[in-house]
């Protein structure tokens, strides 16, 4: 695998917010500072790196009749890991983020990932995977958390859950429009 053609696929191509459109939810939900963003991406690729790793572990002990109670198993010890360590050492974080760090147990992008990617793949693979979804995922949250803390200031809409809808949609049109000029397709 080529880690750099990995990150671009990770960020871009096949970003979980913008081009698959997972997770929008806890996306449009804690976006609204940039600290906010960073604490979640961080958490949910935590997530993501930790039971991809484990899933492709063992994932040619597991029959096939418990292989999703499995995945949900092990979502959920890191999610509680993660939940606890956040309320620990980061409360003011983890009161901030609040039931979203619990639901990244049914957040879609880690059972998506751990179904289609881990559960067929080797260990290295899965936790590149997790580690450039999850690098995706963060610098999403990141740039959607800092846009709408700077603009909040001047524009109470983005804030507001509709200025997150905005701003989301803003930004896969332009992935979209990113992608046609990649393929040499006239923009429009």
């Amino acid at each position: 695998m080529n880690l750099l053609k990995e990150f671009y696929k990770g960020i871009f191509s096949e970003n979980p917010v913008l081009r698959i459109l997972l997770g929008l939810c806890a996306t449009m939900a804690v976006t609204t500072s940039l600290i906010n963003g960073v604490g979640m991406g961080l958490a949910t690729s935590f997530v993501l790196i930790l039971s991809n790793v484990i899933i492709s572990s063992i994932r040619k002990i597991i029959p096939d009749k418990v292989r999703i109670p499995v995945m949900i198993i092990v979502i959920a010890t890191f999610t509680t890991i993660v939940d606890l360590i956040l309320a620990a050492y980061f409360p003011p974080l983890s009161k901030a983020l609040g039931i979203f760090i619990p639901l990244i147990v049914v957040n879609c992008i880690i059972f998506g990932r751990a179904e289609a990617f881990a559960s067929r793949y080797p260990v290295f693979d899965s936790f590149l995977d997790g580690l450039t979804k999850g690098a995706g995922f963060t610098v999403t949250l990141m740039f959607v958390g800092f846009i709408r803390e700077s603009l909040g200031r001047q524009v109470l809409v983005m804030i507001l859950p509709p200025g997150a809808f905005l701003l989301i949609g803003f930004l896969v049109g332009a992935m979209n429009l990113i992608e046609r000029w990649q393929k040499g397709l006239n923009p429009r």
